[in-house]
């Protein structure tokens, strides 16, 4: 039996409430903040995902059709609604190459290095990174820009990407008259294809160093 009498328990649970109540309701409350802003964060994320899925795809279905077709300006208008539902998202940055190929296919150098500096400068991953400083080396060879192209690519690669990155190399070599470290780029590029892949322009390449050495 209780030593204390009904007032007095009653009393005693006042106190502990007192004490202990207000601390208790606050962490509770920020529990259920946390679990209920987690909760929103994830439907936030995943309506982002959703809408730029949505989007990236009617930008394919504008940009991947006859380059005399595309619609420049619609284009533009998705990599927009894109970038300002999340700039850094993979999507956001494929569709930023999408752009850039519509603006190399339209003579607009100068927007297709933006918009791929702007990929390179904060890539959502690996892949996207070496597609951007691929493609800018392009542009940068086309803008006769070999020395920047050659700059650019003299970074460790992946193997999945060493010969089309020592293609490049080899191609910006040839720009800058230097035919011995071309047609090196150009057998690194070979090595690193089967024998069947490294047909094609590849060989053409190397045939037209070695006629020129003759």
């Amino acid at each position: 039996m209780s030593d204390y009498t009904e007032e007095e328990q009653i009393a005693q649970i006042k106190e502990w409430w007192q004490r202990n109540g207000k601390p208790l309701l606050a962490g509770a409350a920020l529990a259920l903040v946390l679990v209920f802003g987690w909760k929103g964060w994830q439907k936030h994320q995943d309506t982002q995902a959703q809408t730029a899925s949505v989007l990236y795809q009617q930008l394919l279905d504008v940009a991947l059709v006859p380059s005399e077709q595309v619609d420049a300006q619609q284009v533009a208008k998705l990599l927009a609604e894109l970038k300002k539902v999340n700039q850094s998202s993979a999507y956001a940055q494929y569709a930023g190459l999408l752009a850039a190929k519509v603006a190399v296919d339209n003579n607009q150098l100068d927007d297709a290095s933006l918009e791929l500096n702007a990929i390179l400068a904060k890539p959502a991953n690996d892949t996207l990174a070496e597609l951007a400083r691929q493609r800018l080396a392009r542009v940068l060879l086309a803008q006769e820009k070999a020395e920047q192209a050659l700059q650019l690519l003299d970074v460790k690669v992946a193997p999945a990407f060493a010969a089309t990155r020592e293609e490049l190399r080899g191609d910006a070599l040839v720009v800058l008259a230097r035919p011995e470290e071309a047609k090196a780029a150009y057998e690194q590029a070979k090595q690193a294809l089967s024998s069947e892949a490294a047909a094609g322009n590849l060989l053409m390449k190397l045939d037209n160093l070695s006629e020129k050495d003759a």
